[in-house]
């Protein structure tokens, strides 16, 4: 969950790694500089609602974050094909020689628990809710699962503003 507000320092809601295999888990803030190293980090992320028009936000972000570098693996059962990329239709039949660093969710809040489910099934390491999405139940269960997680923030923005 990001802070909106306060201390600008809290951004991400995460797992903290001392606890990982304990029944009680902790939170943290992660600061702005473990963001950015994180965004750094990784290399491919997965696009859960990726469309193919690119008036779209989620095919604008895609398309920002594909022409900083990053490998983007559209999941969307509507498209063949979005970015140059091949679209799957759920995480799950995305081949299991593509390592899913992130998930990046353009979906109702609604639709966010099983992505999350899926997500952890295929070993991400982080879930991003993009603006207006956020599902506290699924963020638990992805941080209990030992992911990073954010909500409710653009995935764009924020690369902009803490990488680029």
């Amino acid at each position: 969950m990001v802070s909106r507000g306060g201390n600008p320092g809290v951004l991400v809601r995460m797992l903290c790694p001392t606890f990982v295999g304990m029944a009680t888990f902790a939170q943290f803030s992660m600061t702005l500089h473990d963001l950015a190293k994180l965004l750094r980090e990784i290399k491919t992320i997965a696009v859960v609602g990726l469309s193919s028009n690119p008036s779209r936000p989620s095919h604008q972000v895609a398309s920002y974050m594909q022409d900083e570098g990053y490998r983007i693996v559209p999941v969307n059962p509507n498209c063949q094909e979005v970015l140059g990329e091949p679209s799957f239709p759920s995480l799950l039949q995305v081949p299991k020689e593509v390592t899913i660093d992130l998930v990046n969710i353009f979906r109702r809040p609604d639709a966010v628990l099983p992505i999350v489910v899926e997500a952890i099934q295929v070993g991400a390491r982080g879930i991003w809710m993009q603006e207006g999405v956020s599902h506290p139940a699924a963020a638990q269960m992805a941080e209990e699962a030992g992911l990073w997680v954010v909500m409710d923030r653009c995935l764009m923005i924020e690369h902009r503003y803490y990488v680029s």
